[in-house]
């Protein structure tokens, strides 16, 4: 049974309205609590109003001013076409229910969002909401019709005597009651914008030493973890506590990491282990040790905690690989929405033409199901970039795919702009597009927030060596791939094309060979301009061969296929040069 309990908290006068700096230390309460699960755009969003409301300037708060103030929106903003404030205000309302229902039923004060504006409400918990301080004087007919007008849920939730109430609410409350309650809700499908994806919940590492310091160590790697983690927003981070219902199952989390830090003197050691909770098999374990002395300690444990959330939590990690595994064997047409990501990095093993059509027609089904699902988004703006340079589907009858490419990926980043799949996708088609500036500019500003994605690293790397800086970028490449734990023939063909730049042509034949990417044209492309160099012409004729009975679509015109793909004029005639010495056409 649910049980409720008194309000710690009440004020000297219940007709005040709480002070500016209750109403902050509140919001600091919601947005540092993890139950309180929204993008970092939907905290800016949440922050500004609750400042403007404190600051006396509620009236300035309209859908036009956010839009401007927190997602950088011009002064061509339209609320009618660019619904992105409703969706995130939204998003924002159902958030707070959630949290008041689950961590915050004795917090002191309860913020609210009413519904057919974007000004927020703030009451003593127990007592009528009443508006923020710019919002008018108690007792005026604005304030009353506020207060009259507040969600009666609250007091219904926070003065119930237990789950025979929250029972009978269930199925009609919006944000899913029935997950708390274990009991099913019907109206569920009706507002979920994303999928079930993987949910790992992280517990505190143990201190084995029991010092001081080594406490401190395992909070701070702890919280690290989770920081790194939730980065990839392929999956959802829960932090965990020892006395946590979901701990013993309470709540379907799929994975849980656990681990035990202990100090040998100078020597710190993490042990760690996943544990796939729905059979409680261990599906990866693994132990690092560093000494104190000679590492920073915050840089000690950031290192650490990106080690393990990378081998976790990347494309191709240990909880995506048991995922794959267990959709193997379903046929495309029962995909459901997380499965098409599955696909995606399936498809992206050996980049096959057969693949790529049923992918993204899966992610196009993803998406219209499912249309805040930014991964989703990002993963199908991918697919249309590669209609571009791989050259598929030519014929279907569709805007230019650089163009959806574009459409989808500003869509992805603007439901997440911490999502670094919308932006690697952005990236990519301002690349395509030929503004290589901004590309760049992108792909830093996402490596920069999760550095720890080689996925990421590999694809910007390369972009920075398309655009002349070989040496840097196809580096970060090599790091990349030396990091991920995934099919690697895509990269290990740019690394080919890195050593051929580079003028190693020995090296671009050993890379070229390890490549495991026969289906994609680019790979014959640079596997010819290599044997050409090399004066290989027995491999160079077989590779021309392939070209012209898979690839004809790429030798319309060879030069211009070049320049999309390689920026510096001085590179495309390297390049096309060893194509011309493997004997294609180049004009």
């Amino acid at each position: 049974m649910v049980q409720t309990r008194s309000v710690e908290f009440a004020p000297a006068d219940p007709a005040a309205l709480p002070t500016g700096p209750d109403v902050r230390l509140q919001l600091v309460r919601i947005q540092s609590s993890p139950e309180f699960d929204v993008p970092a755009r939907a905290r800016k969003f949440l922050a500004y109003i609750v400042e403007e409301a404190i600051g006396g300037r509620a009236d300035r708060i309209k859908a036009f001013s956010i839009a401007v103030g927190v997602f950088g929106r011009d002064s061509s903003f339209d609320a009618q076409t660019d619904p992105v404030v409703r969706i995130e205000a939204g998003r924002i309302r159902r958030a707070l229910e959630r949290y008041y229902l689950v961590a915050g039923q004795n917090d002191p004060i309860i913020i609210t969002v009413p519904k057919g504006g974007y000004v927020p409400v703030f009451g003593w918990n127990g007592h009528a909401l009443l508006p923020g301080p710019s919002g008018g004087q108690p007792g005026d007919k604005r304030e009353e019709k506020s207060a009259d007008n507040a969600p009666r849920r609250w007091r219904y939730i926070l003065t119930a005597s237990g789950l025979v109430i929250l029972t009978l609410i269930a199925p009609y409350m919006p944000w899913g009651i029935g997950q708390f309650a274990n009991v099913p809700s019907r109206s569920v499908e009706t507002v979920r914008t994303a999928p079930d994806v993987p949910r790992l919940i992280v517990l505190p590492f143990d201190d084995l030493s029991g010092t001081g310091k080594s406490r401190i160590i395992a909070r701070g790697l702890t919280d690290k973890v989770i920081e790194h983690v939730s980065k990839f927003k392929e999956i959802v981070v829960i932090a965990g506590r020892p006395s946590d219902p979901r701990s013993s199952g309470a709540v379907e989390t799929g994975y849980a990491l656990s681990g035990g830090v202990r100090l040998d003197g100078d020597k710190l050691w993490l042990t760690s282990r996943l544990i796939n909770r729905g059979d409680g098999s261990v599906l990866w374990a693994e132990s690092y040790n560093e000494d104190i002395e000679v590492r920073h300690l915050v840089d000690l444990e950031g290192d650490i905690a990106r080690a393990v959330a990378t081998a976790l939590a990347q494309p191709y990690g240990v909880i995506f690989r048991s995922d794959a595994s267990k959709a193997a064997n379903i046929p495309p047409d029962d995909w459901e929405a997380y499965q098409c990501t599955l696909a995606y990095y399936g498809y992206r093993a050996d980049l096959n033409p057969q693949s790529h059509a049923s992918v993204q027609d899966c992610l196009k089904r993803a998406v219209e199901r499912f249309p805040g699902y930014a991964t989703a988004w990002a993963l199908l703006s991918l697919t249309y970039i590669d209609e571009l340079r791989f050259r598929y589907r030519i014929e279907a009858p569709s805007p230019p795919p650089l163009d959806l490419a574009m459409a989808a990926a500003r869509r992805a980043v603007e439901l997440d702009p911490q999502n670094v799949r919308g932006l690697q996708a952005e990236m990519l088609a301002f690349f395509f597009r030929g503004d290589v500036e901004t590309a760049l500019n992108i792909g830093s500003r996402a490596v920069d927030i999760n550095p720890g994605d080689p996925e990421l690293s590999a694809e910007y790397g390369l972009r920075l060596a398309l655009a002349g800086e070989w040496k840097g970028g196809c580096e970060l490449v090599a790091k990349a791939v030396s990091r991920n734990s995934g099919p690697l023939g895509y990269f290990e063909a740019s690394l080919a094309l890195c050593s051929y730049m580079q003028e190693d042509y020995v090296e671009a034949e050993q890379w070229i060979r390890a490549a495991d990417v026969h289906a994609n044209p680019l790979y014959h492309f640079i596997a010819a301009a290599i044997f050409g160099q090399l004066q290989k012409t027995e491999e160079a004729a077989n590779e021309r061969q392939w070209i012209e009975t898979n690839a004809l679509d790429l030798m319309k015109n060879i030069r211009r296929e070049v320049a999309l793909r390689i920026h510096r004029p001085a590179d495309q005639a390297h390049f096309t040069d060893g194509l011309m010495k493997a004997g294609l056409p180049v004009p």
